[in-house]
C-alpha cells in the first residue's frame, strides 16, 4: 500500500485578463437583466471559481497536449485511464476502471478578492453583464442573449494540495502540473471562450512543503 510522505501547497492568484462566465443557477432572472449568471457563494453572494471547473479544465488540456497523454519504458502509448499517464498519475483515474488512482492534485474553489473589483463601475455585484448575438446564417434572424461576467482585471485566490506518496514521480507530478497551468494561459476557463471570455493568468506566490508525521 502506498503511503503518503508529504504534501505540497500552493498559494496562487488567479489574475482576469478578459470577463469569466462560469455558469451558476438561473432561478432568480429578471425581466431585462442577464439571461446566463455566474456562480456565486448563496450565503454572500460573491462569484467563486468552482475548484472543479478549474480541475477539469487543467486535465483536459494535459490530454490534449500530450496526444496519448505518457509512454511508458517500452514506448507504448498509454491511455488517460492508466494510473501511470501524465494525467492519470496526476488528476486520478476513475474506480469503475480496472486500475483506479486517487487524484493527486487537491484544487479548492476560487475566492474573489473583492477589492479587486470597483462596484461602484460594476451593474450587479461584482459583475457585469455583455449581450452576444447569433446570427442563423440562413434566415439572418438575430439571437440575443445576455451573460454575466466578472470583469477583465478581477482577482481570485486560490489553493491547491499535491499529494505525494513514496511510489510517486514526484517531480513529474509537478512538471505536469505546471505545464497544465502554462497551457491555460493561452486558452480559456469558463464559458464563450471562443468570444474572448475566460483568458486568465494563476501566479504561484508560495509554495510550501508539508512533511509527514507532524513533529
Amino acid at each position: 500500500m502506498s503511503t503518503l510522505i508529504k504534501k505540497i501547497v500552493y498559494d496562487c492568484t488567479i489574475t482576469l485578463k478578459t470577463g469569466l462566465h462560469i455558469g451558476g443557477t438561473n432561478a432568480a432572472l429578471n425581466i431585462g437583466g442577464p439571461d446566463k449568471f455566474v456562480v456565486r457563494n448563496p450565503l454572500d453572494n460573491i462569484p467563486y471559481i468552482p475548484g472543479s471547473s478549474l480541475k477539469g479544465k487543467l486535465r483536459s488540456l494535459v490530454e490534449l497536449k500530450n496526444g496519448c497523454f505518457s509512454v511508458n519504458n517500452e514506448g507504448k502509448c498509454l491511455a488517460s485511464t492508466d494510473p501511470q499517464s501524465l494525467s492519470g498519475a496526476l488528476f486520478g483515474v476513475s474506480s469503475d476502471s480496472v486500475q483506479s488512482h486517487p487524484s493527486r492534485i487537491i484544487i479548492r474553489d476560487a475566492k474573489l478578492d473583492v477589492s479587486s473589483v470597483d462596484m461602484d463601475k460594476t451593474e450587479m455585484p461584482y459583475t457585469e453583464s455583455k449581450t452576444e448575438v447569433a446570427i442563423d446564417r440562413v434566415t439572418a434572424k438575430a439571437n440575443p442573449r445576455t451573460f454575466e461576467r466578472v470583469p477583465a482585471g478581477a482577482r481570485f485566490n486560490l489553493n491547491m494540495v499535491l499529494n505525494i506518496f513514496d511510489d510517486d514521480n514526484e517531480n513529474q507530478l509537478k512538471s505536469t502540473l505546471k505545464q497544465a497551468i502554462a497551457l491555460l494561459h493561452d486558452d480559456y476557463l469558463g464559458g464563450q471562450g471562443s468570444r474572448g471570455y475566460g483568458q486568465i493568468e494563476i501566479k504561484i506566490s508560495k509554495e510550501e512543503e508539508k512533511t509527514y508525521p507532524f513533529e
